[in-house]
């Protein structure tokens, strides 16, 4: 229990507190209220008289008060004593919406304080829709159902994009047949069941393993007219994978071939994918083993989700070797193809293949990121291999696209554990001519590692580097 003196000492001191705070935003709110009346978008950066708009003010604005909604009990009364009239409008009241998206009832009490307390503000569709996704989130679904009536009142459509994410979390929340009756009540919101939203109810029928329903459900969306699409088959397979249905996944996807719904990417490569998300990578790897045997290659993005996913597992040797079988099966790689494997392949120092691969990179027209040829440079020194690494890097400037700052950091760290320290501070000097700023860890380690060497003058003019750089 806090004495007397305690409770009143606090309680003085929270009044200073938000008396402060308020104080200071109050002048910010005397900048910028003139500054937005005369310019037609806050957010331009210049107004109609050519004066720049103070941002910085404005999105400080937008902060306090969202603070506001989050965390004040009795947030219209403080919004009341702010005066902010001349700048609620409808980019301010979205911008507030969406950074209070986790609290639901508060938000809702933003925005009827916005519409009530101030008669200029007129609710446009962005900022209603917002409210909807943020009421969905937090599962406020009676509070959800009085927006839509609002909405509905104004003549105010609700986009199927909208519905689609209502539906979607009614599922998440297991609340399947909310989910099958506003799917059923569309038409009473003129909202078309477009593709989209059938997705995001096979999606809710997924959740709660219905997967009957969603396939009667498929049956009626083709019986309609309405065309699947990529995420039609994804969700479904998705779903089967994760329950362990592969057998039922294959069988949907010949059927849909059959009837001449083909979907926009191979079966096989949907059902890596589903194998993939629901956690079975074994399955995955035999999957891509027996296309390779058949000589069938996946598509490159889900292969580059299956060695990645290999990849994390440790399995990296069998990563490379998958690599080597689907390239000779005919798989064209992309950038994040290489980037993933030769980071494997430089893990484990197979750098003469992780080399291979970098040039093959390049025969096929790629100029290599400091992410691709990183890998490799930082397994040469783990080999003790310094002179190589220094060789490849002076080839990578001349092949490769212009190291950055990250890159720099690791070549000065590898060359200190090495001690070689001349060449550290022969980097930390490039860095500083490419205007990459180095961080001062670098400059500590370098200079004490050359004082440490005997060599006091270079060490002391790299000191003298780093006050000219830093301005100290």
């Amino acid at each position: 229990m806090l004495s007397m003196f305690a409770r009143i000492f606090l309680q003085r001191t929270l009044y200073s507190v938000t008396f402060t705070n308020n104080t200071s935003i109050f002048r910010c709110l005397k900048t910028i209220t003139p500054s937005i009346d005369q310019c037609s978008n806050p957010f331009s950066g210049k107004g109609s008289y050519g004066r720049s708009v103070p941002n910085d003010d404005y999105f400080a604005t937008i902060h306090h008060i969202s603070n506001i909604v989050r965390r004040d009990i009795y947030l219209e009364r403080t919004l009341n004593k702010m005066h902010i009239s001349s700048i609620v409008k409808s980019e301010l009241v979205y911008r507030v919406l969406r950074s209070c998206c986790q609290h639901g009832i508060e938000s809702f009490r933003f925005f009827n304080w916005a519409r009530t307390q101030h008669p200029q503000y007129d609710p446009t569709t962005v900022e209603f829709e917002e409210l909807l996704k943020t009421l969905a989130r937090t599962a406020h679904w009676e509070t959800m159902w009085k927006v839509v009536q609002q909405m509905k009142a104004q003549n105010i459509p609700i986009s199927p994009s909208i519905v689609s994410f209502i539906i979607e979390h009614y599922g998440k929340r297991g609340l399947i047949d909310q989910a099958v009756e506003l799917f059923n009540r569309l038409k009473n919101f003129d909202c078309p069941q477009t593709t989209e939203v059938y997705n995001s109810m096979l999606f809710a029928l997924c959740e709660v393993k219905n997967f009957q329903g969603a396939y009667a459900l498929i049956r009626r969306m083709i019986r309609k007219g309405t065309v699947p699409d990529k995420q039609t088959y994804s969700i479904l397979v998705n779903g089967w994978c994760s329950a362990g249905k592969m057998r039922e996944a294959q069988e949907f996807l010949e059927e849909m071939s059959r009837k001449g719904f083909n979907p926009p990417v191979r079966g096989r490569d949907l059902l890596i994918d589903g194998l993939l998300n629901a956690g079975y990578l074994e399955s995955a790897k035999g999957l891509v083993r027996k296309m390779t045997k058949e000589g069938f290659v996946p598509d490159v993005g889900t292969f580059n989700s299956l060695a990645e996913a290999i990849c994390k597992t440790g399995e990296i040797d069998f990563c490379i070797d998958l690599f080597s079988d689907v390239c000779r099966s005919g798989l064209c790689p992309d950038i994040e193809t290489y980037k993933i494997v030769i980071t494997a392949a430089s893990k484990v120092g197979r750098i003469d293949e992780a080399f291979q691969i970098l040039h093959k990179s390049i025969e096929d027209g790629h100029r290599p990121f400091p992410s691709l040829y990183a890998p490799i440079l930082k397994a040469f020194f783990r080999r003790g291999q310094f002179d190589d690494a220094f060789s490849f890097f002076s080839d990578m400037k001349l092949k490769g696209h212009p190291p950055n700052r990250p890159l720099y950091t690791m070549l000065i760290k590898m060359c200190a554990r090495g001690g070689r320290f001349v060449e550290a501070a022969n980097y930390l000097v490039e860095m500083t001519e490419l205007t990459l700023l180095p961080m001062s860890r670098s400059f500590d380690m370098v200079t004490d590692g050359l004082k440490n060497c005997g060599k006091h003058d270079l060490a002391k003019r790299i000191e003298q580097l780093e006050i000219s750089v830093k301005g100290i």
